[in-house]
């Protein structure tokens, strides 16, 4: 059982592409993912939506504290990959999964809060302005939450997001059960009001429209895990829309090692708290990275929780560029770094496991989440 539980953990079976050379391009790796499929269905009670909304996770636990975890059970993964569905009437279900493992290559790599958090020395942030940045990609794929979070496009109908921002670990917060995702748009010139949207203090007269969440997927792992450190690894959520939203999104695809990452670096963009109604773009290096998280200086505030981070990278299949989602940013970290406290910004990877439990959740059908 425990070579099982590690040949899970440590699936990644990329042919990696080494900068050996000077023409050397940071390329996509090609990744055999496992296959998840649910075996179960069983209706739970209606949740009481009582939480106060979570616009950031606070924890000690750092790489080392991660590093030194005893990697989990074959049942263990199963149970952190089962996965709750919270329907737009008030519903939940609980669905349980099965993991079956079709190629056996691996590589893997496995505090205090303050108040005025994830700035680092000058902050680094670009609020984005006008429109034809706003709603041209990669911003465009960038939304908002009612409950205040940030979430990226990662299908025609659905949207990546942080747990946290859904549920508490203990129970679905308050507005969960009428979550509403923002899209910026232009705003009308004879100034005229839609009941779907709202003003926004935006440049050039941006404004929200706003489209109704039809069902979220939330793994049980952040539920189950949240009373220890186990919960970040698993802090991130689907929500599918009741409507096409019509705009080009962005792909999610497997966290290569930080080391194969363009310049050791990460993109994120989000709706900081800080700065109402600003689109906040921001890139940094990657200081660390566990199997499940990679550790990072980005300023950030509250409200980019949630934020899509992603990378651009060479894909050799279709010879050109391509940017693609490969965490969620979560939330911070007090580290001990060789007996000195510091703090960093931490992002869910999405691990070889996350790829194919969101694409199925995404397409339904594992066939199509072979490739990561």
């Amino acid at each position: 059982m425990a070579a099982l539980s590690t040949l899970i953990l440590l699936l990644c079976a990329a042919k990696d592409v080494m900068p050996s050379s000077p023409h050397w391009k940071p390329t996509w790796p090609s990744y055999r993912v496992p296959v998840i499929l649910p075996q179960s269905t069983l209706n739970l009670d209606r949740p009481q939506f009582d939480a106060e909304a979570r616009l950031e996770v606070v924890s000690p636990c750092g790489p080392a504290c991660h590093k030194s975890s005893p990697l989990p059970t074959y049942e263990e993964v199963k149970n952190y990959l089962s996965y709750e569905t919270l329907y737009a009437n008030g519903s939940l279900t609980e669905t349980e999964v099965g993991i079956y493992i079709l190629s056996n290559n691996g590589d893997g790599s496995r505090g205090r809060a303050r108040t005025k958090r994830q700035i680092y020395g000058y902050d680094s942030r670009f609020s984005i302005f006008g429109k034809d940045f706003l709603l041209n990609y990669p911003f465009s794929t960038s939304v908002k939450l009612s409950t205040g979070c940030t979430g990226t496009l990662v299908a025609e109908k659905h949207v990546l997001t942080a747990a946290h921002c859904i549920h508490d670990g203990k129970s679905y917060v308050k507005g969960a059960q009428k979550l509403r995702v923002g899209f910026l748009k232009p705003k009308q010139k004879d100034g005229s009001k839609g009941s779907n949207t709202t003003n926004s203090a935006m440049p050039e007269k941006m404004k929200f429209q706003w489209i109704r969440v039809k069902r979220t997927h939330v793994p049980k792992g952040w539920i189950k895990g949240n009373a220890n450190d186990i919960g970040m690894d698993y802090d991130y959520a689907l929500l599918e829309l009741k409507k096409p939203h019509k705009r080009k999104f962005m792909k999610i695809g497997v966290s290569p090692p930080a080391r194969h990452l363009p310049g050791g670096r990460i993109h994120f963009s989000g709706y900081d708290n800080d700065r109402p109604g600003n689109l906040v773009y921001r890139f940094c290096d990657v200081k660390d990275e566990t199997y499940d998280l990679l550790y990072q200086q980005c300023d950030a505030q509250p409200g980019a929780s949630g934020s899509g981070v992603y990378v651009r990278m060479w894909k050799r299949q279709n010879h050109k560029w391509e940017r693609k989602i490969i965490g969620i940013f979560s939330g911070h970290q007090w580290v001990d770094m060789n007996g000195t406290p510091q703090d960093f910004n931490v992002a869910v990877r999405i691990t070889p496991l996350k790829y194919a439990q969101i694409c199925y959740w995404i397409k339904g059908n594992y066939l199509d989440c072979r490739e990561g």
